[in-house]
């Protein structure tokens, strides 16, 4: 089944458990960069070129977001919420920043809100340590182009311990740390195939390859760690390796 549909029979499970009104209301909107990201923070990253945005739900008191290239804002209720059609970026952007604040307002989530300024190019610093605590010296397969996080893993493993794809085509094909990007749709299957540990983006819950990315992993007996605050949701819901050192 669908990951996004998988999260929506989990998510409507929770809100039973938990008694919510189904009448709450739930607002969605899209975040300039200096919101989402801070001001100070590098200006090579996505959201700080204004390509890709970042949008914001909030339920009760809480927040969550979801990284798009397709942001909008929403009003809605819980019920509209459960009930809204998944098949466009817009929508999964929606439904996951959604997903996000209600289970943050449960503290069922964490790290439902991306980090700001200097913070995103210190989590590149982290993510390294952290992944080789967990699995040691592998060959690292990254799944959405971030630079602070992709200089770091050069860094630490080499040019023969990484490589990279990504969807935007400003990206393929061009050189990053010594790294060719590759295709993020046609290659994955040689990337999946090359590398012994998955660090694939969060976002992928938005633009609907999440579910290739898994099952080609699963397929190959590897494991996959997502990142970013977009899956926090998803992944504590569906017990998917998350890694985000400094998201809120």
């Amino acid at each position: 089944m669908d990951i996004l549909e998988q999260a929506r029979k989990k998510l409507d499970t929770v809100c039973i458990e938990h008694n919510l009104d189904r009448n709450e209301p739930i607002t969605v909107r899209a975040l300039t960069p200096d919101e989402a990201i801070g001001a100070s923070a590098d200006e090579n990253f996505v959201i700080k070129k204004g390509k890709e945005r970042v949008i914001e739900a909030s339920f009760r008191e809480a927040r969550g977001q979801a990284f798009t290239d397709a942001p909008g804002n929403w009003e809605g209720t819980l019920s509209a919420l459960l009930a809204m059609e998944l098949s466009e970026n817009g929508y999964r952007a929606v439904f996951t920043a959604g997903l996000n604040a209600v289970l943050r307002s449960l503290d069922l989530a964490t790290g439902t809100v991306h980090c700001k300024d200097e913070e995103p190019t210190k989590c590149g610093g982290e993510i390294p340590d952290k992944l080789h605590q967990r699995f040691g010296t592998q060959r690292y397969g990254m799944i959405g182009l971030q630079p602070a996080i992709l200089k770091e893993m050069v860094d630490a493993y080499g040019k023969v311990g990484m490589r990279v794809a990504d969807l935007n085509p400003d990206n393929v094909g061009q050189i990053r740390e010594d790294l060719l990007v590759m295709d993020g749709e046609k290659d994955l299957p040689e990337l999946v195939e090359w590398c012994d540990v998955g660090l694939a983006t969060g976002s992928c819950v938005v633009n609907g390859t999440i579910n290739e990315i898994l099952e080609r992993f699963q397929a190959a007996g590897k494991p996959v760690v997502f990142f970013g605050n977009t899956i926090s949701g998803v992944a504590a819901l569906l017990n998917l390796e998350r890694i985000c050192p400094f998201a809120r």
